[in-house]
């Protein structure tokens, strides 16, 4: 295919404004300093281990990941526009071809994102909280101990064949697929754990481990919590009398509505988080007499001329500066670990377009990074799942209408009996 044709293909596929390039749905500004982390100083490389016996329970950390360094944007970049997952781009060899042609393309302006904002810190905070996490379970839950969380990027390293080659190596034979989203999609959470059961066929190990899988938390009590700390916190920001006015903006990663249609649990999911968000936060007695600020929830990140979900978060703040609204609070409801999305698309582009419309007060919540209660609820959200004797989710078979992908929902060599025999 020439230069040309591939061009014609991309004005199609593509929009101008690609943004942050990861379609997932895991905030500072990228000259923020996080103020309220328990831990401080991490560097993105990895961190001490965990443990030096074996294993009994390992808990696989599963998210879309990020370069840790900008010159790795290529191969980030590469992985994810070839994932049929998430962007479907004909599938097959022209697929491939594709995302190399648009990788070839974008890295340079990508690269420059990501050199902005100091390369992606989501394997520092995802390995931080993996092992803080299992602290607490080896301490709360001895009878699975020792617990040691390894980390499974589907577009940057560490890999999903990475972890497994790990996992192996340390002897490991249980294994918990821990979903770092919180809502389910098939284009986050559906497409690692596809990638993971490819990856575990490719490399026959069918009958290495045994498996369970959390494969969504958008209600949990802790993160919930967690979020509503950092929406506290953010009001901090704003003067005590401009508190009411303030506009609390929940923005999550949009998805195709080819998606959506197709009975995609995500939008509901994420509704359904901001509801909960909303109901402690107008239980709070300080909000209360300081008065509730109103809410909305608006989608980010879209790619390309198809419909994505709506109201965009960049149309968002247009119209609330047309509507001479001068103090909005952003916060991340699909986001858990700051990562590219937040601080550069919202923590740069956004702030800029809030500055040009007139919002003169606009600030963001950290993401959930390194909180102590965030970090808790991710010990209770395996705990739990570990008591409950269940391999996933009552959600979790549910397929989308249509779906033919051969490994979507399901499960290799399963923990509990209930699934042996399906």
């Amino acid at each position: 295919m020439t230069s040309k044709a591939m061009s014609l293909v991309l004005r199609k596929l593509m929009g101008s404004r690609v943004g942050a390039l990861s379609l997932s749905p895991t905030l500072c500004s990228a000259t923020t300093k996080v103020q309220h982390s328990q831990w401080r100083g991490l560097s993105n490389e990895a961190g001490p281990e965990q443990a030096t016996q074996t294993p009994k329970t390992a808990i696989l950390m599963l998210n879309m990941g990020g370069p840790s360094h900008p010159n790795d944007t290529g191969p980030f970049l590469n992985r994810l526009f070839s994932d049929g997952d998430i962007i479907e781009l004909g599938g097959g060899a022209f697929q491939k071809l594709l995302a190399k042609f648009i990788t070839s393309r974008r890295t340079p302006k990508v690269q420059d994102q990501y050199e902005q904002i100091g390369g992606s810190p989501i394997k520092k905070w995802t390995q931080l909280q993996g092992e803080k996490m299992c602290e607490i379970l080896d301490a709360e839950r001895p009878e699975s101990a020792p617990h040691k969380a390894y980390t499974a990027f589907r577009y940057a390293e560490p890999l999903t064949d990475d972890a497994l080659q790990e996992m192996e190596k340390d002897g490991v034979e249980r294994v918990v697929a821990f979903s770092q989203y919180p809502q389910w999609s098939c284009t986050t959470t559906g497409s690692s754990m596809n990638e993971l059961w490819r990856q575990i066929k490719e490399r026959k190990l069918e009958d290495r481990f045994s498996w369970s899988i959390i494969d969504r938390w958008n209600l949990q009590e802790g993160f919930i919590q967690a979020v509503t700390e950092r929406i506290l916190e953010g009001l901090q920001k704003f003067e005590e009398q401009d508190r009411s006015k303030v506009i609390i903006l929940f923005s999550a990663h949009s998805v195709p509505m080819k998606v959506v249609e197709k009975g995609d649990h995500y939008v509901p999911e994420v509704a359904a988080t901001v509801k909960s968000v909303m109901q402690r936060l107008e239980s709070n007695e300080l909000i209360k007499s300081q008065g509730v600020p109103r809410h909305i929830l608006a989608w980010q990140s879209k790619v390309g001329y198809l419909p994505w979900m709506v109201p965009s978060t960049s149309k968002v703040i247009e119209g609330l500066g047309e509507k001479n609204h001068k103090h909005v609070l952003v916060v991340p409801v699909a986001f858990t670990s700051d990562h590219i999305e937040t601080l550069f698309e919202i923590g740069i582009e956004y702030a800029e377009e809030a500055k040009e419309i007139g919002i003169s007060h606009f600030h963001m919540t950290e993401g959930l990074n390194g909180s102590p209660t965030f970090i808790r609820a991710q010990a209770d959200i395996v705990k739990d799942h570990l008591d409950s004797g269940k391999n996933y989710s009552n959600q979790y078979k549910m397929k989308c209408i249509g779906c033919t992908k051969p490994l979507c929902r399901q499960i290799v060599n399963p923990a509990f009996s209930s699934d042996r025999t399906k």
